[in-house]
């Protein structure tokens, strides 16, 4: 489980704190994520490459769409470049 330091997990903007379990499962990792106020939980499963902080993102994601929470706007891109 991740500590409050580590984002996505810890106190969430909708005001619910988020538990995450990893288990490895062969090559894969199983990650469960438990909406802390509802005991809500999904599971997902990524590949070992991934990164701890992919991984809790990607089952973060999923929670919230489970619970119905709007996901936050992802930060703007580069503008495309003008070329003459």
């Amino acid at each position: 489980m991740a500590g409050p330091d580590n984002r996505p997990s810890g106190q969430q903007p909708s005001g619910h704190r988020v538990l995450f379990e990893f288990t490895q499962l062969g090559q894969q990792m199983r990650i469960a994520a438990i909406d802390e106020a509802t005991g809500t939980e999904v599971v997902v499963i990524t590949p070992l490459t991934a990164s701890r902080f992919q991984m809790q993102s990607l089952a973060l994601g999923k929670l919230r769409r489970r619970l119905g929470i709007e996901e936050p706007p992802p930060p703007p891109g580069p503008k495309p470049a003008k070329y003459a």
